[in-house]
């Protein structure tokens, strides 16, 4: 065990490991500081939510702040930790300039969950009906995404495409990255064994929070191109769409007599994903990894995605299931795996080796503790290599800190 380490995070929002990739994600981090013997202090300026976790119940403080104003200097004074990791850059952008300068010892962690400026890049050229390049990136949002990164002694980055991207083109030297993935633990042939049958299922299934533009993308694609071809091969199959905070332009897709279902939030996100024999999943934007991919393998269900959809998370080991690129050709192979239950079978074997070759608690978590107890133990010198990264936060002191302190200023004007 490593020694006593307390680690704050600032969350965007509080984690929710049941709507969104990046709840799960959270909470790995989470287990895994805790698995070490670390303190850990949650705090965020999001108002509570109903599906939200319980952390009291994980023995983790909860703290509620607030933006641009001085009690949180107060707070983190108090506090001292010895660590704080922002959840994603617009956190870092609101309270990094604070912690740096109000608890400087604190090693500074960035969580991105994904590179954003890659995810708008991809989404603007995707309404544009033009392929993606390269300059894409070179957006205002990678401006200050990049200059998060920067200012952080260290970033979590989910990708290996992402970790390309930031080296080349953005020239960001090695040392202030670190390259995480899922944090899965072992999954085995037994547990996999398990899960229900191919004739113990029915149905398609797809699954994503709706806050996020890519999954409405991908259930407009299915309903638009993909499932009516499925459909025609399979007329009584069903597609049974699941996500948190479905909006009116959602729920308006909902079309029982063409098989065409819109569910809503699952209870159990688990239990409807190994009822389904097939996860469909034809993602034409996004970033990142994708957590209903690799919930489907742990489920033992196959899927179809996309070239976008299974980036970076198979390391070459064959999918599980089909990647395609087309409406036709994910059709075809989706109508192929729900019929076929060798292939079925083959894809779900596939699925096992992904997680436990490219998903490893086992194998990412300690090279994660030994990264960040590194870069603590020469804090000084690992920032003295990082010139950019404190002129940068030099400037942030002179121009963000003021602008915050004037909204603060003008808040309480309003309040008096």
């Amino acid at each position: 065990m490593t020694k006593l380490q307390h680690v704050l995070i600032i969350g965007i929002v509080w984690p929710e490991p049941n709507s969104s990739a990046a709840g799960l994600r959270m909470m790995q981090l989470i287990h895994l500081f805790q698995s070490e013997g670390w303190k850990i202090t949650f705090a965020s300026a999001a108002a509570d939510s109903e599906h939200m976790v319980d952390l009291a119940a994980l023995d983790i403080e909860k703290v509620n702040i607030k933006l641009n104003c001085e009690s949180f200097d107060e707070f983190i004074l108090q506090l001292q930790p010895s660590m704080v990791l922002f959840d994603r850059f617009m956190v870092e952008e609101q309270f990094g300039w604070r912690v740096a300068k109000y608890c400087p010892q604190a090693v500074r962690v960035l969580e991105t969950v994904d590179l954003h400026c890659l995810r708008r890049g991809r989404q603007q050229a995707f309404k544009e009906k033009r392929p993606f390049i390269s300059t894409d990136l070179l957006s205002e949002v990678a401006k200050r995404e990049i200059a998060s990164i920067l200012r952080c002694d260290l970033s979590l980055i989910i990708s290996e495409v992402e970790m390309a991207l930031l080296q080349d083109p953005f020239k960001v030297d090695e040392a202030l990255l670190h390259y995480v993935p899922f944090l899965f633990e072992e999954f085995s042939a037994a547990s996999l064994a398990e899960k229900p049958s191919f004739n113990e299922r029915k149905h398609f299934l797809t699954i994503g929070n709706f806050l996020h533009e890519p999954n409405f993308n991908s259930v407009l694609y299915l309903k638009e191109e993909i499932w009516p071809l499925i459909r025609k091969k399979l007329p009584q199959a069903e597609l049974h769409i699941y996500g948190a905070y479905p909006s009116a332009k959602v729920t308006q897709l909902h079309r029982p007599e063409q098989g065409f279902y819109i569910l809503g939030r699952a209870d159990d996100a688990k239990a409807v994903m190994q009822q389904a024999r097939v996860c469909l999943a034809p993602l034409r934007i996004g970033a990142g990894i994708k957590g209903k991919l690799a919930e489907a393998m742990l489920c033992g269900t196959p899927s179809v995605t996309t070239d976008i959809g299974a980036e970076s998370m198979h390391a070459g080991v064959d999918w599980n299931g089909a990647i395609a690129n087309t409406a036709e050709e994910i059709a075809l192979v989706a109508v192929k795996l729900y019929t076929d239950e060798q292939a079925w079978q083959t894809a779900q074997q596939n699925g096992l080796r992904i997680i436990n070759q490219c998903h490893s608690k086992t194998a990412s978590g300690p090279a994660l503790i030994t990264r960040i107890l590194t870069v603590q133990k020469d804090l000084e010198f690992h920032r003295l290599k990082n010139f950019t990264g404190a002129m940068l936060m030099h400037h942030t002191m002179a121009s963000t800190q003021y602008m915050s302190r004037w909204i603060e200023a003008k808040n309480k004007q309003l309040k008096d």
